[in-house]
């Protein structure tokens, strides 16, 4: 079961002061382990105007908002297209969900074309970030030992081991540990609370299976038909997008 995103989303995503490119939701309730308390995570692009680009006053590259909206506590984040293209092109797994997140708010044409890009972007150094960002959150687990920085754990290595195989996104934790029988209880738990303790029982399977899943990865990377870096063509594609909706803001409808 996926905590249902509220129907609200969207008119919050516009709520920001540039046009939207696009918004998604991620976080938690993109990897499939939202609580009854977690923050709503929206991210997403938007269109700076021409002239704050070219000329000496430049508009904002980054937009954030938060606050509450019934109850639910929001995390906004959205980048200008030329901010997120650059970003894109680097070995950054974070925006390469957020644009492919199935949890779409906010959505135009320009999305469907970045979307279409995203395969040729994708490289064997995804993995980096993947490695790095399960450490980090390792390293808070074993500080606090909570239940949220396992999941996030788990979660991050599956996800860049099924890129570096598969060439493509998955960040549902209960697709990706199916075949790990306690991940939908540490799920189930993590539903009840947002800061809550491992189960019972968790913490050996935990310290078994997130060195072998590191280690998955890495051979996964080094094993990989992924590219050393993006296809040209796709860079070249992805300049000519950037180029068009700029001098031509009407293809973003928000």
């Amino acid at each position: 079961m996926t905590l249902e995103v509220p129907a609200w989303a969207g008119e919050v995503a516009r709520g920001l002061e540039r046009p939207l490119v696009f918004a998604t939701v991620s976080g938690a309730h993109l990897y499939g382990f939202a609580s009854v308390d977690s923050d709503l995570d929206l991210r997403g692009a938007h269109l700076l105007a021409a002239e704050e680009v070219v000329g000496l006053r430049t508009g904002p590259q980054t937009l954030q908002h938060a606050g509450v909206r019934d109850g639910v506590e929001l995390d906004v984040v959205s980048h200008d297209l030329l901010k997120f293209a650059k970003m894109l092109t680097g070995r950054n797994g974070y925006v390469l969900e957020q644009l492919l997140s199935p949890l779409v708010v906010v959505t135009t044409p320009v999305h469907a074309a970045l979307k279409a890009l995203a395969p040729g972007l994708v490289t064997r150094h995804h993995a980096h970030h993947y490695l790095g960002f399960a450490a980090t959150q390792e390293r808070l687990h074993a500080r606090t030992g909570e239940l949220k920085p396992a999941l996030y754990t788990l979660r991050v290595l599956l996800t860049g081991i099924h890129l570096m195989r598969a060439g493509e996104v998955e960040a549902d934790l209960g697709v990706l540990g199916a075949d790990l029988p306690y991940v939908p209880d540490l799920i189930a738990a993590k539903r009840e609370a947002e800061h809550g303790p491992l189960p019972d029982g968790a913490a050996a399977h935990l310290a078994a299976d997130v060195p072998r899943l590191r280690a998955e990865l890495e051979a996964a990377r080094d094993a990989s038909h992924l590219p050393d870096r993006p296809d040209p063509a796709a860079v070249d594609a992805l300049h000519d997008l950037v180029v068009r909706t700029r001098l031509q803001p009407n293809q973003v409808i928000a």
